[in-house]
């Protein structure tokens, strides 16, 4: 039976600690084993500036191979999770993804020009958020042009229409890309990594994902209002528009910079906030951060599973995919039977 409301702070309390499990686990696993029992005292020597008394090459496999990717996987979740949860209660549709704006088909284009062009890493990253910036902001552009009664389906169709224009682009960079060089690395990328991840490369979009989250956390109170008719919303004194926007702006920082730092990862941000919707109902404020949360916590649980499950790594929008299709149709008959 799925849980409600009134059960919010056991629900929070108890994805807290799968949090804490998995990346104490993730710490552990791999090619050079650490116990977790050093992983717990490494991290809290981190945490207090005091003397782990672990060996120095198990803390710096901790710290400095581990720390970084570990720290992307949770960003990573947690921004994609938040990002679809907002986009979820904007449009009013809880099948909606981070990229129904074309987010990701931006950010694809963008790196994927970066690496036809030979840039080093951090200018395609740059690029990749440059395009899902500005995809977005020619789908708002081409919704305020077109107007129409309902503005929430003319933005949803403007994303559709140059999501797919930008993956054309994709496609077509691809048939020209060198086939020995360029053309796996896009691949790869268009799959979603985090084994190149470095501390500079957070320490760029970090900031990015905290300046997009926190709006959406400071508005977590009004996001309910957004699931009304423009009408009654207007009535309560919302001025709905200014706040759609302001919520697009937010959701659309924290994904590009997601999609950005590890590529495309898809399913986190559907199939997350949708079970974070069922398990404490649709209040905003609870569904944030439970879905920062869940996200954060099954996203470094793929990416542990596929560092560690064969003798190659496993691009995790691969796995997210196989895990995430056969949840989100558990979700749906849930939400089936709820409704029933």
């Amino acid at each position: 039976m799925i849980a409600t409301s009134k059960h919010f702070p056991a629900w929070v309390a108890g994805a807290a600690l799968a949090l804490g499990a998995a990346v104490v686990l993730a710490m552990a696993s791999g090619g050079f084993p650490v116990p977790a029992v050093d992983v717990a005292r490494v991290l809290w020597a981190a945490l207090t500036g005091g003397e782990s008394g672990v060996a120095e090459n198990a803390r710096g496999v901790v710290l400095q191979v581990r720390g970084p990717r570990v720290v992307a996987a949770l960003a990573v979740g947690a921004s994609l999770a938040v990002a679809g949860a907002a986009f979820q209660n904007l449009f009013r549709n809880p099948l909606v993804a981070p990229d129904v704006l074309g987010v990701s088909g931006g950010c694809a284009l963008g790196a994927v020009a970066g690496i036809l062009l030979g840039l080093p890493l951090a200018a395609v990253q740059g690029l990749a958020f440059a395009g899902g910036i500005a995809a977005v902001g020619l789908v708002v552009a081409i919704g305020s042009w077109v107007g129409g009664r309902d503005r929430t389906v003319t933005l949803v169709l403007s994303g559709v229409v140059i999501g797919s224009l930008f993956g054309a682009g994709v496609a077509f960079a691809k048939t020209v890309a060198d086939p020995y060089d360029q053309l796996p690395t896009i691949t790869f990328w268009l799959l979603g990594s985090f084994s190149g991840v470095l501390p500079r490369d957070l320490a760029h979009a970090l900031p990015v994902m905290a300046a997009g989250l926190v709006p959406l956390v400071l508005l977590r109170w009004r996001m309910n209002v957004l699931s009304l008719p423009a009408d009654e919303a207007a009535a309560l004194g919302v001025e709905v528009v200014r706040l759609r926007l302001v919520v697009i702006a937010a959701a659309t920082l924290v994904s590009a910079a997601a999609v950005a730092l590890a590529g495309i990862v898809g399913w986190v941000g559907l199939v997350v906030p949708h079970a974070a919707r069922l398990i404490v109902g649709p209040q905003f404020s609870r569904v944030l951060p439970l879905s920062a949360l869940l996200g954060a916590a099954f996203l470094l649980a793929v990416d542990t599973l596929c560092r560690t499950v064969g003798p190659a790594e496993l691009p995790p929008g691969v796995v997210t995919a196989l895990v995430g299709t056969p949840a989100f149709l558990v979700l749906l008959a849930l939400a089936a039977r709820r409704e029933s």
